[in-house]
């Protein structure tokens, strides 16, 4: 066991899930995991796996260029802290977007609020997480649209706010092009998400 792993179990240890602040999350070792903390709640999640990277990173360059040349904002990906509320703080979402009015000053080391998307990449070890502790906090801090991105199903699922609740605007699959409230006129489709390699 390493140093630093001794320490984050000698720290996990001490602090009751549900009790965790924002101050104990800084006071943990940078021992490559991704730690996360909602409603009091630490999570940690370990390196992810190629296809889930060559989905975040498919998403990042389709949502990037798309983005910038409408001038709408910004394009973030994890690790990146986001504070949504005092007993969650941060969440590192995988992918990201903030309109260019919320845009933070520079070397910004966290985002305060809602962004205005954001993408969850499903994995074997985050999958339960992302679909329903990620959903309900970002639902409850009125993120407008939650999309989960699952690269063994081939499919993506959006969710955008009506009422303060999310709804299912729609899961996309195969060469369906996904549709976003937030981004309108964004084209990627589904099927290109998904890691293939050259034969």
């Amino acid at each position: 066991m390493t140093e630093a792993t001794a320490l984050a179990t000698e720290t996990t240890e001490r602090i009751q899930q549900g009790e965790w602040t924002y101050e104990d999350y800084l006071n943990l070792p940078d021992d490559g995991h991704r730690y996360e903390i909602i409603e009091g709640v630490l999570y940690m999640s370990n390196a992810p796996d190629i296809d889930h990277q060559f989905t975040v990173v498919k998403l990042v360059s389709n949502m990037e260029n798309f983005v910038t040349s409408n001038q709408l904002g910004y394009v973030l990906t994890a690790p990146f802290e986001v504070h949504l509320a005092e007993n969650t703080r941060p969440v590192q979402p995988d992918v990201l977007f903030i309109a260019a009015e919320k845009w933070p000053a520079r070397s910004a080391k966290y985002f305060e609020g809602a962004p205005d998307l954001i993408v969850e990449v499903l994995s074997p070890s985050t999958r339960s997480k992302d679909k329903t502790v990620k959903f309900r906090a970002y639902e409850k801090a009125q993120v407008p649209e939650y999309w989960l991105a699952d690269p063994k199903a081939r499919m993506v699922e959006i969710y955008s706010l009506e009422n303060q609740e999310y709804v299912l605007l729609g899961d996309f699959m195969g060469d369906e092009v996904i549709e976003s409230k937030v981004l309108v006129g964004l084209k990627i489709t589904a099927d290109s998400l998904v890691n293939k390699p050259y034969t």
